[in-house]
């Protein structure tokens, strides 16, 4: 079991260090002391070092050099190191591996001690955890990085707070512990952090498993929601939480050991975090684990973005747009006035298409602000982070110019007018002024300077022209000296070590070190081809253009602070603003894919019916290219007028598609051959209730879907093993979630119960279980299986229909149509598809043999 993560930062004053070692190991191993739980990259020079087990540690884990370092108690210390400059490339692997990394910095000149070797000041800067990340190199710009703290009483209730650390969004919920699970499946933390009372629970040792390096335990008393109380007043900088929410003590706990441990990792700083906003689950649809897994929803089975639902439809050309929609994505709306605000949005950017390309080329041209707003915030921003500001408060106020004129010449939705309102004018003065201050382009940090424009500092400007005055004063000198000494080449140079020298030919030295001129030109170094000298008038010119370039750096510093600062304060307006950006792309993708792909306004109301005329899988459709894909209807639950208006949509006889749209019919038995389409029929039918619950056009000729609350998927078999559940069982624990929680508006769809097991068994299990979900969950549902016996049903299950994929027989040969007509079908076709795979003639000759017998054999009636 994890150690509590206390040892990780909690200091340790009184820890001793071991005797006999150098003053620079006793310091590391004091500072290790106080870090015991993650790797010390601690800083010597132009490196950051490891030594002991972490250096084996890291060595093996980076593939880099182990080498050595001094001895400590008679032994060699192992020891490896990385280049500063090139480190944020091995801590992005290292926090990929699962392990936490304390930064460890030099902090000036060793201090000046009588009678004793000195060391240099160090400490630590940060500890780097999977949850805590900012830089744009370790993080995935189109998605979030949550840090999720998690409270548990011991019994029911659950309370959950998340932050992403690098954009300061931060979020509360109060659950039912068995909807954990569906929760943390809907976050996918980057790290979790939980008391060590929940590591029992059932989510969190499922998310240990997949994921190791994102599970952090912490002490129970971390959990206290009277700290978490005051730690939140500290943070928002109020004297009372009622203005920003009455906020449950389970969730001012989750809060407080999130916000203590940031505080931690970041020793001391804080992210420029927002009032914790409460989502509550009557507000979003539920999807559980599996379901997401099954429906690949952010992800292909394979683990891969590509041939995900959010592969296939995300079209936002700016980051936070695309952190949105994967954030919309794992949450659909529940409510259908606001699923319908958004439709309205989407519906005006598809139909005017010049506005639509106009918004999404200023959009474009518009930063991250949220993290740079993030960095700096954490005072790990640089000039270019600033730059980012500049530039996307000038993208923002374009946008809302543009929403502007279009409201005023032919009117905007709400959605629009709303995100117009939130980007309003603030920021304006802040623009104005990082205009005025930066270069176009800024360097991606202070160390040499060049982020302040000329003239905005009358001071800067002055310092930066005695610099590069002292440049031309370098090069006349150089003149002079060549004159002077009658050496044609001689050159001043600068480097590093030396600063600005004398660099001659070795064959000209000598007259540089003989009489009259070795008093003027002083020797410095011999190399092998040229000999470097100096004058006290190049020494003193030297030190004075030192001194300007590093009286310009620190000017630039100071300016860089200012702005930070302003910045920092107009931190609410710039996350509204930003948001309301990301709103925009989201909006405008959508309108973007409904008016290139021909996708359909959904309806989407409060009634319990579903109605899909023509749909199609969107991922497969896309994946088909210029293949057509075969359209289908689905009406579930359909009024009998409706019905009687139906029109088919997949193109097959008239009487059997109207047979599709039988009123009242809430539960279809699907039946059909394998690789006749049935999981994809399964699927693409869940994936459009989806899409239409984010408020984006769905892949069909037209849809009506009442507000679907919850979708459960039981497709595909899988096992997991780790936890030693068989795919059976794995079967059987998810159709028992789907039985205990599906409701009437919910919609669940069912492939193959019950296959797991013995024919009679699961024939059994699958006869029961379809039982229960028409007369007692009343849900809307598609149960596939080629169980036909199940067919018999229809005589006593009066909201169920029987429908099946068509496929037809030529010869030994089977032709898939892919289209859902009314019936069963006539036979599973197992044996021909045994053929397409390959099974040997012979095997297939005697499997048809034994099936004749079989169906001999078996009861007439077809019912057990």
């Amino acid at each position: 079991m994890p150690t509590p993560q206390e040892d990780l930062f909690a200091a340790k004053p009184d820890a001793k260090p071991a005797a006999k070692t150098t003053p620079m190991m006793e310091q590391y191993l004091r500072i290790k002391q106080q870090h015991s739980g993650a790797l010390l990259f601690y800083r010597m020079g132009d490196f950051y070092e490891l030594f002991f087990d972490d250096a084996v540690t890291a060595a093996a884990a980076l593939d880099i050099a182990l080498t050595k370092r001094g001895k400590h108690s008679g032994a060699d210390i192992p020891m490896c190191g990385v280049p500063v400059h090139s480190a944020e490339t091995y801590l992005s692997r290292l926090i990929r591996k699962g392990f936490r990394v304390v930064v460890c910095e030099q902090t000036g000149e060793p201090p000046k001690q009588r009678g004793a070797k000195s060391v240099m000041n160090r400490k630590v800067e940060r500890v780097i955890t999977p949850g805590t990340l900012t830089e744009d190199t370790l993080l995935d710009a189109r998605s979030h990085n949550f840090l999720v703290a998690l409270a548990y009483d011991g019994a029911q209730q659950c309370g959950l707070a998340w932050a992403d650390v690098s954009t300061g969004l931060f979020c509360t919920r109060l659950l039912p512990a068995d909807e954990l699970a569906m929760e943390l499946a809907r976050l996918a933390p980057g790290e979790l952090l939980v008391p060590e009372s929940a590591l029992a629970l059932d989510a969190v040792k499922t998310l240990e498993a997949e994921n190791p390096g994102a599970l952090t335990p912490l002490h129970e008393r971390d959990f206290d929601a009277r700290t978490g109380a005051q730690r939140l007043l500290r943070l928002l900088g109020i004297v009372s939480l009622e203005p920003v929410g009455d906020y449950q003590p389970l969730e001012l706990a989750a809060c407080g050991a999130l916000v203590g441990y940031v505080e931690s990792t970041q020793v001391g700083r804080l992210p420029s975090l927002e009032a914790p906003r409460r989502q509550t689950r009557q507000s979003v649809m539920a999807i559980d684990p599996a379901t997401r897994r099954n429906l690949e929803l952010t992800q292909s089975i394979s683990g891969e973005r590509k041939h995900s639902l959010l592969g296939t439809i995300d079209r936002t050309v700016t980051a936070p747009g695309a952190r949105l929609l994967k954030e919309w994505l794992a949450a659909p709306l529940l409510d259908p006035d606001a699923i319908n605000h958004r439709l309205d949005a989407v519906d005006c950017l598809r139909a005017v298409a010049g506005l639509r390309a106009r918004l999404r080329d200023l959009l474009r041209q518009t930063p991250d602000m949220a993290r740079a707003l993030g960095r700096l915030s954490l005072e790990r921003g640089g000039p270019r982070d600033l730059g980012a500001l500049r530039d996307g408060l000038r993208g923002a106020h374009r946008l809302r110019e543009r929403l502007d004129e279009t409201a005023a010449d032919a009117g905007l939705p709400d959605a629009l007018r709303q995100a117009a309102a939130d980007i309003g004018s603030d920021g304006a003065d802040l623009e104005q002024h990082l205009r005025r201050a930066l270069v176009a382009e800024p360097p991606p940090s202070l160390k040499d300077g060049g982020m302040v424009a000329h003239g905005y500092a009358a001071a800067l400007d002055d310092t930066r022209q005695m610099r590069d005055d002292s440049r031309k004063i370098v090069a006349a000198m150089q003149k002079r000296y060549a004159r002077e000494t009658g050496i044609a080449n001689l050159k001043i140079r600068h480097n590093n070590i030396l600063g600005y020298h004398i660099d001659v030919s070795a064959t000209h030295a000598d007259r540089l070190m003989q009489e009259p001129l070795k008093h003027t030109y002083i020797h410095r170094q011999t190399m092998a081809s040229n000999v470097r000298f100096t004058t006290s008038e190049l020494s003193e010119l030297d030190a004075r253009i030192q001194h300007a370039k590093d009286n310009a750096i620190e000017q630039e510093q100071q300016i860089f602070n200012q702005l930070r600062e302003q910045a920092l304060d107009m931190s609410a307006p710039l996350k509204r603003i930003a948001a309301a950006v990301a709103r925009l792309d989201v909006l405008l993708a959508f309108g973007e894919r409904a008016d290139s792909d021909g996708h359909v306004r959904p309806q989407v109301d409060s009634s319990l019916v579903f109605d899909i005329r023509g749909g199609r899988h969107p991922v497969v459709e896309a994946a088909l290219g210029d293949t057509p894909f075969v359209a289908n209807d689905c009406a579930l639950n359909l009024p009998a007028q409706d019905a009687e208006n139906g029109n088919g949509g997949n193109g097959a006889d008239e009487a059997e598609t109207a047979g599709l749209q039988a009123p009242d019919k809430r539960v279809w038995l699907l039946t059909g051959p394998n690789m006749a389409g049935k999981s994809t029929f399964l699927r693409q039918n869940a994936l459009i209730a989806i899409l239409a619950q984010l408020g984006c056009f769905v892949p069909a000729q037209s849809a009506r879907i009442g507000a679907v609350d919850r979708i459960f998927s039981r497709v595909g078999a899988a096992d997991d093993l780790a936890r030693g559940r068989s795919t059976f069982l794995a079967e059987m624990l998810e159709t028992a979630a789907i039985l205990h929680q599906a409701t009437p508006r919910s919609l669940v769809i069912l492939d193959e119960i019950g296959r797991g097991t013995a024919t009679f068994d699961g024939l059994a299990i699958a006869w029961a279980v379809l039982e229960h979900l028409h007369n007692s969950n009343q849900c809307r549902a598609l149960f596939a299986t080629h169980y036909h016996e199940l067919a018999a049903l229809q005589a006593t299950l009066p909201a169920l229909a029987a429908v099946h994929m068509r496929a037809r027989q030529w010869r030994d040969d089977i032709v898939f149509l892919h289209e859902v007509a009314p019936g069963t079908a006539d036979a599973s076709y197992g044996l021909q598809v045994a053929k397409l795979a390959g099974i040997p003639a012979a095997v297939v000759a005697r499997a048809q043999e034994r099936l004749d017998h079989f169906e001999a054999a078996r009861p007439k009636s077809g019912v057990p």
